[in-house]
């Protein structure tokens, strides 16, 4: 660490020294979602280099923020420390702060179950939240997003992962939603529930329209001031 150092005694400083480094951010983030192996974790991340993958990793294990445990005695996964997990409101203020300058696309931008899982987490207003039982479908992921009590919950349904923030209730989602990155839009204020569904932003495929009302009670990021 001491290479990249920028010789300055700041806090900020130290924080990008440890985990400022392309590719660094993104992996606390995928495991925030959850513990990782190293295959999920490259599959999450398709165009980071393995050495660098390996490298990254390695720098955050030297420095606290990751360690490698067992799983289910039988091969390792890694997953954040404490002192990582601490991360967790900067990633997630980080995301509010970056939704505002995201824009359409590119070309070959993915969205993965663990960004999305992410994205959810950022947009999510506990003191706004409705009580939700939702599928939700962008492109090839699927998670199933349930919030009861202001307390949110989601599971990748393929392939399956252990849920997020709590177990899920039995028995079938009460809508079923399939949208494309326009749902930006939605989440942003931009537009409307119904302005979503009329521009085809977001369609509900099971269930009743009203659901994408409590959904955008729930998800919303205000734009910040400039």
């Amino acid at each position: 660490m001491a290479a990249r150092s920028y010789g300055q005694y700041c806090g900020v400083t130290t924080a990008v020294e440890l985990i400022g480094e392309r590719w660094a951010l993104l992996i606390v983030r995928d495991l925030l979602v959850g513990p990782r192996r190293y295959t999920d974790l490259k599959q999450g991340l398709p165009r980071i280099p393995t050495n660098i993958l390996s490298s990254r990793l390695k720098e955050l294990q030297e420095s606290g923020v990751v360690r490698r445990a067992p799983l289910h005695g039988s091969g390792l996964v890694y997953e954040l420390t404490p002192y990582g997990r601490a991360l967790e409101p900067i990633v997630l203020a980080l995301g509010r702060w970056g939704f505002q300058a995201m824009g359409d696309p590119g070309e070959g931008d993915i969205v993965t179950p663990d960004s999305l899982t992410m994205a959810l987490r950022t947009a999510f207003r506990a003191d706004d939240a409705q009580d939700l039982d939702v599928e939700l479908h962008l492109g090839d992921v699927a998670l199933r997003v349930v919030v009861r009590d202001g307390v949110l919950s989601v599971a990748q349904l393929a392939p399956p992962a252990p849920p997020v923030g709590g177990a899920l209730p039995p028995g079938e989602p009460e809508a079923v939603l399939v949208a494309g990155p326009g749902i930006r839009r939605l989440i942003g204020g931009e537009v409307t529930p119904a302005e979503a569904i009329a521009q085809d932003l977001v369609a509900v495929v099971r269930g009743e329209k009203r659901i994408l009302d409590a959904f955008a009670q729930t998800f919303h990021i205000d734009p910040l001031a400039a």
